[in-house]
């Protein structure tokens, strides 16, 4: 696809394509997905093994989903940033450790939500609580 055709309008089809192509080149080029990745099985076996409800899954997907998805944006701004300057500018800098520090946060997040709802799990199934 020429850069022209990208500039075009598109069809459904297309951008569907394209989103998973992104998805794709996020989870195979960047190896802080594979840390992710790890987190996000050992969550889910534990959540299984805990017999977690249909809400304490709602709330423990939505912060696997916030932390890929942050990740895939910071993994974005990297790539740009590299094909705009392979010199040093503060402001390339300062918007990288911004999206570094947006999924910081949001496995901070997830960390804490992940550990009150399977630690209260663990509890109940060891008869700590009720």
């Amino acid at each position: 696809m020429t850069d022209d055709e990208r500039l075009q309008p598109q069809s459904w089809g297309r951008k569907f394509r394209c989103a998973f192509r992104g998805v794709k080149r996020g989870f195979r080029g960047e190896c802080s997905f594979f840390v992710h990745g790890f987190a996000t099985v050992a969550v889910v076996l534990a959540a299984l093994a805990l017999e977690a409800d249909r809400y304490e899954w709602y709330v423990l997907l939505f912060c696997i989903t916030l932390v890929l998805t942050a990740e895939m944006f910071n993994s974005s701004i990297e790539r740009l940033a590299r094909a705009v300057s392979d010199e040093f500018h503060p402001q390339l800098r300062d918007a990288l450790d911004i999206a570094g520090g947006a999924v910081l946060t949001a496995s901070l997040g997830a960390a804490t939500v992940g550990t009150l709802v399977l630690g209260r799990l663990a509890l109940r199934m060891l008869g700590a609580i009720g």
